[in-house]
C-alpha cells in the first residue's frame, strides 16, 4: 500500500527521469571539458613556441647585422699603409 505524500506524483518522476539522463552522461561531459583544456592549453604551447622562435632570430640577425659592422669598421688604410711599410722594409 502506497503512503500518501504531499508531493505530486508527476514532480517525483519528473526528478527521476533527470536524474537517470544526468548521472550517465556526467563522465562524458568531464572527459568532453578535459579535452577542451588540453586542446586549449596545446595551443598556447604551440603559439609560445613559435613566439620563442621569432625572438630567437631576431636575435640572430641582430649579432650578423653586429658581427658585420664590425668587419666593415676595420680600419683597412692603415692596414694597407702597414703592409707597404712592410713591404719596403723587407725589400731594403
Amino acid at each position: 500500500m502506497k503512503m500518501a505524500t504531499s508531493v505530486n506524483e508527476q514532480i517525483t518522476d519528473a526528478v527521476t527521469q533527470s536524474n537517470v539522463k544526468v548521472v550517465p552522461e556526467s563522465p562524458a561531459i568531464a572527459m568532453g571539458t578535459l579535452y577542451q583544456s588540453m586542446a586549449h592549453s596545446t595551443g598556447i604551447l604551440f603559439e609560445n613556441a613559435v613566439s620563442n622562435q621569432r625572438q630567437q632570430d631576431i636575435l640572430a640577425q641582430a649579432a650578423t647585422t653586429q658581427g658585420v659592422k664590425q668587419i666593415y669598421s676595420v680600419d683597412t688604410m692603415a692596414d694597407a699603409l702597414a703592409v707597404t711599410t712592410m713591404q719596403d722594409a723587407s725589400k731594403s
